[in-house]
């Protein structure tokens, strides 16, 4: 079985004269992001390999987070910056047979698209979530019963769970 954990980057600025790839994360951004970092380790959801665009709010994103993940490879994907679905199947398809946990870091709309187009199977409540709504920050984890990453295609996937930071904030007020 493989995993992919998809994960929108945290809430960024918008900062006069700043080219969109340089864009930095906001004070929420920065605030929201050890949370995902520490319920993706609470959960066991740790990947052993991490994609991520080259834009700086995806390499801050992953830098807040990765503090209660440990030390697990990265690799910055140039064609994973404001991707569509399609090239963010061919990143996912690239990876290594011997990472079966496998987190990227990227933007929308594709991301979102990429979710619902993956994720046939699975929770009804949570897909509906999705196609819904990606938000900032949120994540979804998708199941595979494939070998290796060049083995999924759209539809091959099961929807284990979308989480976005506002239900982290409910879990912390029960």
């Amino acid at each position: 079985m493989l995993r992919l954990i998809l994960l929108r980057h945290a809430k960024s600025d918008r900062p006069a004269g700043v080219a969109d790839l340089e864009r930095p994360l906001n004070a929420r951004g920065r605030k929201t992001v050890p949370r995902i970092g520490a319920y993706l380790a609470q959960e066991g959801l740790v990947p052993q390999r991490v994609l991520l665009s080259p834009a700086k709010r995806t390499e801050e994103t992953w830098s807040l987070a990765k503090d209660a993940l440990g030390d697990i490879p990265e690799e910055r994907v140039d064609a994973i910056y404001e991707a569509p679905a399609s090239a963010l199947l061919h990143a996912v398809r690239d990876a290594p047979k011997s990472a079966t946990t496998l987190l990227l870091i990227g933007h929308n709309p594709g991301i979102q698209d990429f979710a619902v187009r993956l994720a046939r199977a699975g929770s009804r409540e949570a897909g509906a979530r999705l196609r819904t709504r990606f938000p900032t920050a949120a994540l979804t984890v998708i199941d595979f019963e494939a070998e290796a990453w060049s083995e999924i295609g759209w539809g091959s996937g099961r929807l284990e769970r979308f989480v976005t930071p506002k239900d982290l904030a409910a879990d912390a007020q029960d």
